[in-house]
């Protein structure tokens, strides 16, 4: 899949551009999940361009892609449904001084796709969703405290959550000590922080599901101690919205949050959010309500045309092609094939398949079977080097079979190379320079 072979992968203008890049943004990148710290040393493409399940970096060099866009593109880069749909619009005109018959429509198809929501109001990322769930649930309630799952990597750029992280500088201590965190699955201990704060917490925020599923009857038990606390249940719906179904996990689960946030695979990769929920609560940021006006959202850009256009492309496509299903059968087949690949290889305790088929990542442990940043760093310059950019292994439906049988392919070659640096017992020989970096750290 590359241009200069498994051993000789060269990134000389992906180099020279990321010098450009951090010259003129900080950490050069606008996310920090593509920062090159999360890649091995030189070995961190920039992309030049995409389609379907590759992407291409400006040396030339092709790669079978997992995790695109941080999970957005989930039907792959350029989908002639969704592209169609976004020039349609461009040539109409994108950003008007009144609402667009557009966003009728978008939401008429959003409350049609998930129909647990009465109301819904569009935004461009899941940080500005969140955050408005996060508010309007301080305002019907008159309290302030917001208790997250701590288990859950996150939730917001705004400072009610990332002062809980390990890059909480800047945030006012007086902020994050409203925050509090329950852990998942553990009805008894969220009960216990609900009553130690009784009548203070105004929300409980979580993902429904990540890497594991919930504990049988646990999300309606959270439905129960929201309402017997006088909270608000929000579900963050960024990943487990189209990946788990079109409708979130909400859906799957039978369990109806009073208010939940999608993103990411909404648009496949087009700018748009959604914060969705109960009528009673969402009209409190609207005009027909006889209370104190909320500011619940208000955003130049959230309701442009074209990207409301890809959303109502994306999810006509996911009802009618069943594509919720195609990336279940996808991400079995990868995930079986690297199973297999690493138990060939004796590796199969340290490298480790974990989540959702439709939403997969990988462990990579040491020795004494501890997550391994070194390990990590090996795994991936393996994986670079065979064409597989893959930071997880999150499947989109653009992916065919040949592509999944090559990764496996590469992730064997990958898996023999580690067997030998834990046989060696240290990996360095093989990372190419310094480990990749967790994104949530403490210093640079």
């Amino acid at each position: 899949m590359n241009t200069q072979g498994p051993e000789g992968l060269r990134l000389p203008r992906s180099r020279q551009a990321n010098e450009r890049l951090h010259a003129m943004i900080p950490g050069g990148a606008h996310t920090y999940a593509k920062g090159d710290d999360q890649y091995p040393d030189d070995l961190a493409p920039v992309i030049s361009h995409g389609r379907g399940a590759h992407v291409w970096d400006v040396d030339g060099n092709r790669y079978v892609e997992y995790g695109s866009g941080l999970r957005s593109v989930s039907l792959g880069h350029a989908h002639p449904r969704v592209v169609e749909a976004v020039r349609r619009e461009l040539d109409r005109g994108s950003n008007f001084v009144r609402p667009s018959v557009v966003e009728v429509e978008a939401a008429e198809r959003f409350l049609a796709t998930v129909p647990t929501a009465e109301m819904v109001k569009f935004a461009k990322n899941g940080s500005d969703v969140t955050t408005a769930a996060v508010r309007l649930a301080r305002a019907v309630t008159g309290r302030a405290r917001v208790a997250i799952c701590g288990d859950h990597p996150f939730y917001s750029v705004d400072d009610w959550f990332i002062g809980t992280t390990p890059m909480s500088a800047g945030v006012p201590a007086a902020t994050t000590d409203l925050t509090v965190a329950f852990p998942y699955g553990d009805l008894a201990a969220t009960e216990e922080l609900l009553t130690r704060y009784r009548d203070e917490v105004a929300c409980l925020i979580l993902e429904p599901a990540t890497h594991t599923e919930p504990p049988p009857g646990y999300l309606a038990g959270l439905r129960e101690l929201a309402d017997r606390h006088g909270c608000v249940l929000v579900f963050d719906e960024m990943i487990t919205g189209f990946r788990w179904s079109e409708a979130g996990a909400q859906s799957l689960y039978g369990v109806v949050p009073d208010l939940s946030t999608f993103g990411k695979a909404l648009g496949n990769g087009c700018a748009v959010s959604a914060l969705a929920g109960r009528r009673d609560l969402m009209e409190w940021g609207g005009l027909r309500h006889s209370g104190d006006r909320v500011f619940l959202l208000s955003t130049t850009h959230g309701a442009e045309t074209h990207s409301l256009a890809a959303a109502m492309a994306v999810q006509t496509t996911y009802v009618e092609e069943g594509v919720t299903a195609r990336l279940h059968a996808l991400g079995e087949r990868l995930a079986a094939g690297v199973r297999d690949a690493a138990a060939g290889m004796g590796v199969a305790d340290h490298v480790v398949v974990r989540g959702r088929a439709s939403n997969l990542v990988f462990a990579t442990l040491d020795e004494n079977r501890r997550p391994s940043q070194p390990y990590r760093t090996l795994f991936l310059r393996r994986l670079l080097a065979g064409g597989v950019l893959a930071p997880s292994f999150v499947v989109s439906d653009a992916l065919s079979d040949a592509d999944i049988d090559h990764t496996v392919d590469v992730v064997a070659q990958a898996c023999a190379v580690y067997r030998k640096a834990l046989d060696a017992g240290d990996p360095t020989p093989w990372t190419g320079g310094r480990p990749v970096k967790p994104v949530f750290r403490r210093s640079v």
